[in-house]
């Protein structure tokens, strides 16, 4: 804990124009939103910083609109140092000793279910905006609202180009944690359902570096399209780099959920092109106010958004609205306002049912083409993928 910084946002937003004096005011002249984010740890600090920026972006915009509720919007961010015990501490201190109005989620699905008892605990509504993994919607909770699709489902728009391209046999591997796990699990039921044969299903333990076993076996079974699925993006970069070393050929490779951040790209270069990922957004799609964010995004901090900086900024939007709506950020009117909410963010469509479960919005599927992401899935929201993947000795 000792190593956990406070991030002061109502500081950072003076910086960019906002009075700093009326930051500063009492309590009844500010309306406090808390958060933990990634922003240190190996595990999850890429990610973590993306999603910080978003919740940056979206209070200094609240703030230029006039804020909540005729209030100031200051935020209030620690660093769970990617640490799942670390952020329950802080989401307590949060709701116990700072006080907070509302709360936002922390990065991820490992981080959220670690803390996701503690809004049912204080009854307090937490807009989870980096959390998609279904399982954790399925233990009786009442106060955690999911704004993704459920990421259980992200292979599917590589399973559907696969199955229409009349390719037969799948692999897939994964990380022994939740997320992956839950993806893996439901990429095997969406291909036999598709009609495609599962001829690898491997898990591979954490904190693994070598993955040449595991692939060599794998790559024993012929397959035409491979999943990988992890949660750390060093993991799938080392996949993809023993595939070449080992000249591994795949007509398809899908990388999940990472394959999508462009420090993919960054790392592997001309290695990541033909690769697929799904993706909760994209900066091409036409969702309300989307070419405005990323366009802010860029002058803001001088680098293109990540998914991750979309997730926590329409997580923040879609927290403002239900504030808006609601007139209160007394919790169980701000929750009944929610499970009723039918609005659009810069993801796209935002509604969940009685168990703030995520309905409305829809994934989509990019590939790396030419060291840009192209939208290839569904149809008619970008362009045709580039398939198949050339082997690599002809790359």
């Amino acid at each position: 804990m000792a190593r956990s910084c406070v991030i002061i946002l109502a500081f950072l937003v003076s910086l960019h124009g906002v009075n700093f004096a009326h930051a500063q005011g009492s309590d009844h002249e500010r309306l406090r939103i808390g958060a933990t984010m990634s922003i240190t740890g190996k595990a999850y600090s890429v990610q973590g910083g993306y999603g910080r920026e978003g919740y940056l972006l979206c209070q200094k915009h609240l703030n230029a609109q006039g804020g909540l509720l005729g209030k100031t919007v200051e935020f209030l961010i620690y660093d769970d140092e990617s640490d799942e015990k670390i952020a329950a501490r802080l989401y307590e201190r949060l709701i116990t000793e700072d006080k907070v109005d509302a709360i936002l989620g922390p990065y991820g699905t490992a981080i959220t279910e670690a803390v996701a008892d503690i809004p049912d605990k204080y009854r307090k509504v937490m807009v989870a905006a980096n959390a998609a993994t279904s399982s954790i919607w399925e233990k009786g909770r009442k106060y955690l609202i999911m704004v993704l699709a459920p990421v259980d489902s992200a292979a599917a728009g590589a399973l559907d180009l696969a199955a229409r391209n009349g390719l037969k046999k799948v692999a897939i591997i994964n990380q022994d944690a939740l997320l992956p796990r839950a993806v893996a699990k439901n990429t095997n039921e969406l291909a036999r359902g598709m009609g495609l044969n599962v001829v690898s299903f491997e898990t591979y333990a954490m904190g693994t570096r070598d993955f040449s076993a595991l692939l060599k076996t794998v790559q024993e079974s012929a397959p035409d399209l491979l999943v990988a699925a992890s949660v750390r993006l060093d993991d799938l970069v080392a996949i993809v780099r023993q595939m070449r070393t080992m000249n591994f050929d795949t007509k398809m490779m899908s990388s999940l959920p990472y394959g999508l951040l462009p420090e993919f790209y960054q790392q592997l270069q001309t290695d990541a092109e033909f690769v697929y990922s799904a993706t909760f957004w994209d900066a091409s799609l036409p969702n309300p106010g989307n070419p405005e964010f990323v366009a802010a995004y860029q002058n803001e901090f001088n680098r293109a958004p990540a998914v991750q900086s979309a997730n926590s900024y329409a997580g923040c939007q879609i927290l403002a609205e239900a504030v808006r709506r609601a007139g209160t950020t007394e919790s169980e009117k701000l929750r009944d306002t929610l499970l009723s909410l039918k609005t659009k963010s810069v993801l796209g469509d935002f509604a969940v049912d009685q168990r703030g479960f995520q309905i409305g919005q829809k994934a989509v599927t990019i590939q790396w083409q030419d060291g840009k992401q192209v939208v290839v899935w569904p149809d008619g929201l970008g362009a045709a993928a580039r398939y198949p993947t050339p082997n690599w000795a002809s790359r």
